[in-house]
């Protein structure tokens, strides 16, 4: 069984486990300001001993410059000013936003809109309708009827006229219970759209592809820049990109469950469940190639990842380590 595949760093870019582990124990050691001059030029030696550790150690700060309050940053009304700005050309790029709404609702000039790079992600996120930050889920029923559940760090767009109603999936994952109407129900990705044939459907959209499980029901599939098709049935799943979409499967029951606050695992390594769990925790979780391959079963708490890492330390040979407030990681049991 699969859970949904979140955003995430190319594992190929990314440093090892034990290299981000060695990293962020440095940070927590030296971020104070109270290392000692033997322990700063310790941490010298080990990050220029291997590029793999100069990466580690970027990425760490990366990770931290988030959470850092920002008065403690050397140059705090810098940051300051550089936030207003930022909010400044928010506002601005809300009133491009609202004049491509319009045209988003005229179908094919919408859909090309939709692929201009011009608009980034992370600002037509801002943007949005309705979005949900980390680890929030939320619950909303539209004008017609149609109930939506957001997933944790998702944004969706609402366009509903005369003739259509279209849900625009910007970031995130989406599960749609349809209403009755008779102007047809579309939600549209990056990679094309799904037309509802009355049904309960969920659509989760990765790096470079959409997944799409459904309940019940039927969804009729059409990719963004090619004349590929598929209608999907219920208790079938399929991904699909912009020019192709993918062989159907069963249905992974978690992406329905996710709606009741609940992550599902039925035989599944604990790398991928991590990967999952990740989605609703702010900051860095990682595991342990030890122990990555330990099979997980059971149903956890989306809403408490605290929780549900206790959880795991108690049906598995693993700890919990947390050298940082935002940096988490579950080792082997020692």
């Amino acid at each position: 069984m699969k859970l949904g595949q979140g955003a995430s760093a190319d594992a190929s870019s990314m440093p090892s486990h034990a290299d981000l582990e060695q990293a962020a124990h440095w940070y927590a050691c030296l971020r104070d300001g109270k290392a000692s001059a033997r322990q700063r030029a310790a941490w010298q030696v080990w990050v220029s001993a291997a590029d793999s550790h100069a990466r580690a150690w970027e990425y760490v700060k990366d990770i931290s410059r988030a959470f850092e309050p920002v008065r403690t940053l050397p140059q705090a009304r810098d940051v300051a000013q550089q936030l207003r700005a930022v909010d400044e050309r928010l506002r601005a790029r809300r009133g491009v936003l609202a004049s491509v709404a319009l045209l988003v609702s005229g179908g094919v000039v919408g859909a090309l809109c939709w692929r201009q790079s011009w608009v980034p992600d992370g600002v037509m996120a801002l943007a949005a309708d309705v979005r949900t930050a980390t680890g929030e889920q939320r619950q909303m029923t539209l004008d017609d009827g149609t109930r939506l559940w957001l997933n944790t760090a998702s944004a969706v767009d609402v366009r509903f006229g005369a003739l259509e109603r279209r849900i625009v999936l910007i970031s995130g994952e989406v599960f749609v219970e349809t209403a009755k109407d008779p102007r047809p129900l579309l939600v549209q990705t990056r990679q094309g759209r799904m037309r509802a044939l009355g049904t309960r459907f969920n659509v989760q959209l990765g790096e470079s592809s959409t997944q799409l499980s459904v309940y019940e029901g039927s969804v009729e599939i059409r990719t963004a820049t090619s004349d590929a098709a598929l209608v999907v049935d219920a208790g079938q799943q399929t991904s699909f990109t912009m020019h192709d979409i993918a062989q159907t499967d069963a249905a992974d029951v978690a992406r329905q469950v996710w709606t009741q606050g609940s992550l599902v695992a039925n035989n599944l390594p604990l790398g991928q469940f991590v990967q999952e769990l990740g989605r609703y925790r702010k900051g860095h979780l990682g595991v342990a190639d030890s122990v990555a391959d330990l099979v997980v079963y059971g149903s956890f708490p989306a809403h408490d990842t605290d929780r549900a890492l206790q959880m795991l330390a108690s049906a598995l040979p693993v700890r919990i380590a947390q050298p940082l407030p935002w940096w988490t990681s579950i080792e082997a049991r020692r």
